[in-house]
């Protein structure tokens, strides 16, 4: 039985409200393109209220701004125990938007939940230093919220990237303005009606549903937000950067697309390198910023790993995304589906040999089956470009030196993966290899207490980790001048 869908306007100072426009728009079940609800859909007017709110809300005498450090850690924590409460709710609710299965929601919601309460615990440990500064003047420094956050969420991973970016925010002392995907916008007010039961402020957190062209548009260029964060696309966040850079400078964090090469070495163990592999992207239909989508394989081995990759991509049970029984469920909307299905015709056209899927399943919802690609080059479109879904392409390789070069050569640099056991081989993979987050013998592992973020055109600024806060605060010196003479 599919969850109830409780909230469907737009949530601003504390209130739920219409769109001024009045316009609704539907979010799709991906299971079967039935429509899930018909939700509130905001605009630039829309925006302007609620960065006012978040304004307002950040005024120095504002209860949220006086607001003692470790209290909002205490409130944090308070709306992440309702989100513990409300777990499988949220879980179920999550699948019904954006079909994620089962099996993975309740991994991305328990690291979301880890995360924030790592993130929490830093909201008292913002601290300054002292300097030696030159004359006769006692120096410091002071770290400082920044103000209005404007927080741009992705589709594939709504309520992990919600608590990642919101509460490292509140965190730090901002206020937010929270923009979600306009295919999964039911998670984000649930949420947003958590943080009222939790007692946040007025305005401390606001959430307007919407378009990116519209909606997302006037938050990235309103003058009286301080900081942009997005999750996205390269091209999205390019405009993103633009628009925050045409306004007033905004501070920009970009968690954007990626190509991460994962590399299996020939003395790689394959009854540990194939199942990582075949999770590295197929694990969310492949809608997964850090996919495994380059997958280069030792020339001495090629063939045998072929053979046990289409084996395992084979034994992906398809199914409704609510059964905790299925493997693979459905791509988020028929844009995505239709995109996914041309790379694929893209792959076959220029001479990859298709050995598994590469076809739609049944004919309602978006399901295409788990595919994998032999013999692919990277010249080929589905080497070089972000596919976003379930299209495992298989490269050869000879050389260490020579992997090493094809593996950098992409404007992305999100992550990357070695399967090896040689230290040696992993020691100087990880170090030269262009990317955010490297993994050595795993894939898709992924800890709060870790920074995360991209290289080159994968993004700028990392989110999680100790000084995850450092994005949102301002620092600040201080100069107090000093007698040059004590007492008489």
């Amino acid at each position: 039985m599919a969850p109830q869908v409780k909230y469907t306007k737009l949530f601003i100072d504390n209130k739920w409200v219409d769109a001024k426009s009045g316009k609704t728009f539907p979010t799709i079940n991906p299971h079967d393109g039935s429509v899930n609800a018909k939700v509130a859909e905001g605009d630039k007017a829309d925006i302007d209220a609620a960065v006012s709110a978040a304004k307002k809300a950040f005024h120095r005498n504002s209860p949220w701004r006086l607001m003692n450090a470790s209290e909002r850690a205490k409130l944090i924590n308070k709306f992440v125990d309702l989100i513990e409460r409300d777990f499988d709710y949220l879980s179920e609710l999550e699948t019904l938007d954006n079909g994620t299965l089962c099996r993975t929601r309740q991994m991305f919601i328990s690291m979301a939940i880890s995360s924030a309460r790592y993130i929490a615990s830093l909201a008292d440990k913002v601290e300054g230093a002292t300097t030696s500064a030159d004359g006769e003047v006692f120096s410091y420094t002071l770290k400082q919220p920044v103000g209005v956050c404007g927080l741009i969420l992705p589709w594939n991973g709504p309520i992990f990237i919600f608590l990642a970016k919101v509460v490292t925010a509140l965190a730090a002392g901002c206020t937010v303005v929270v923009k979600p995907a306009e295919q999964t916008p039911l998670t984000a007010l649930v949420l947003a009606a958590l943080s009222l039961e939790a007692s946040f402020p007025p305005g401390v957190l606001n959430v307007v549903n919407g378009f990116g062209p519209t909606a997302g548009a006037a938050l990235a260029s309103h003058p009286d937000v301080a900081k942009i964060s997005f999750t996205g696309s390269v091209e999205v966040g390019k405009l993103i950067q633009q628009a925050s850079g045409a306004s007033n400078l905004k501070r920009v964090t970009l968690e954007l697309g990626g190509k991460s090469p994962l590399i299996i070495m020939d003395d790689a163990n394959l009854d540990i390198a194939v199942p990582y592999a075949a999770h590295g992207i197929f694990a969310n239909q492949g809608q997964v910023c850090v996919a495994a989508s380059r997958l280069y394989v030792h020339a001495k081995i090629y063939d045998k790993f072929v053979e046990k990759a289409v084996e395992m991509a084979k034994t992906l049970k398809i199914g409704n995304p609510m059964d905790p029984e299925s493997h693979h469920g459905p791509q988020v909307d028929e844009d995505m589906f239709k995109k996914v299905l041309g790379y694929i015709e893209k792959g076959k056209k220029e001479g990859a040999r298709l050995l598994t899927g590469g076809k739609r399943v049944g004919n309602t919802g978006y399901y295409i089956e788990p595919t994998v690609f032999a013999d692919v080059t990277d010249n080929m479109t589905i080497a070089k470009e972000e596919i976003f879904g379930p299209v495992q392409s298989i490269l050869k390789f000879d050389s260490v030196d020579d992997v090493l070069e094809r593996a950098n050569n992409t404007t992305y640099g999100l992550a990357a993966g070695i399967f090896t056991t040689s230290l040696d081989t992993a020691l100087q993979f990880s170090k030269h290899l262009e990317a955010g987050v490297v993994w050595v013998n795993t894939y898709l592992h992924m800890s709060p207490q870790a920074p995360f973020g991209g290289f080159k055109q994968s993004g700028l600024g990392r989110e999680m980790g100790p000084k995850a806060l450092e994005a949102y605060l301002e620092e600040k010196s201080v100069y107090i001048n000093l007698p040059k003479k004590f007492g008489n």
